[in-house]
């Protein structure tokens, strides 16, 4: 029997210069080690939200379920420290360092839940600040599977990404172009849903559509990395 997907989101997140986030895995890692990859992981059972106060959510206007946005910005904030929120007066959500570095730290420990840090903070997070574009499902034939959800954000303003040194080795802003050359040229390594990625940002760079492909090959050369 093939075992159920768990359910997860990726967040590319996007500068001004159209350059993107990529954040590199430490070497010991015994899944994908040494990758870079966009900050991601998987939806938790808190990320599912019945209502609340402090997401601003008109589920006609958002794609998917909103436990998917709710993950992308929780792991966002978790990994390098990007709040994808407004304060009350709709500026952009801005923490002191010692601050954010606590909400982290307890989020990673399953201490306190993204949705608390918004009521503590009063805090608003609109799910249209992510704008989802694709789905990988991994193959029924391995042992480890997961439903990815794809999203784009752009780098808020007054906002510099603090990777979180425990998760990630390393990062860079770097133009989706660059990164496939690099990963030519043996620089970096780049998994297959991380190189459709890129790929599908490069379309949207050109054509202003936003979508990823995903053909059965592709989701083969992913079954290898598992």
């Amino acid at each position: 029997m093939a075992a159920t997907p768990k359910p997860a989101s990726t967040v590319v997140l996007m500068d001004e210069l159209s350059r993107v986030y990529l954040t590199k895995r430490p070497i010991t890692m015994k899944f994908m080690g040494g990758f870079h990859v966009f900050p991601g992981g998987t939806v938790e059972s808190h990320d599912t939200l019945v209502q609340d106060e402090y997401v601003n959510c008109d589920e006609a206007l958002i794609s998917i379920n909103l436990s998917y946005y709710i993950a992308a910005a929780r792991e966002l904030f978790e990994e390098v420290g990007i709040l994808l929120c407004n304060s009350i007066d709709g500026l952009p959500a801005l923490l002191s360092k010692e601050k954010a570095v606590k909400y982290r730290n307890h989020l990673v420990k399953n201490e306190i839940h993204f949705i608390q840090v918004l009521e503590q903070e009063k805090f608003y997070f609109d799910p249209q600040c992510l704008t989802y574009f694709g789905q990988i499902i991994t193959p029924e034939e391995s042992p480890i599977r997961f439903d990815t959800r794809f999203f784009l954000a752009k780098l808020p303003q007054g906002q510099t990404p603090e990777p979180d040194q425990n998760e990630i080795d390393g990062a860079m802003w770097i133009k989706p172009e660059d990164a496939l050359t690099a990963l030519e040229n043996q620089q970096i390594k780049l998994a297959p849903p991380t190189i459709l990625t890129l790929r599908a940002i490069i379309d949207f760079k050109k054509s202003g559509v936003l979508k990823m492909t995903v053909t059965k090959e592709d989701l083969m050369k992913l079954f290898k990395y598992l």
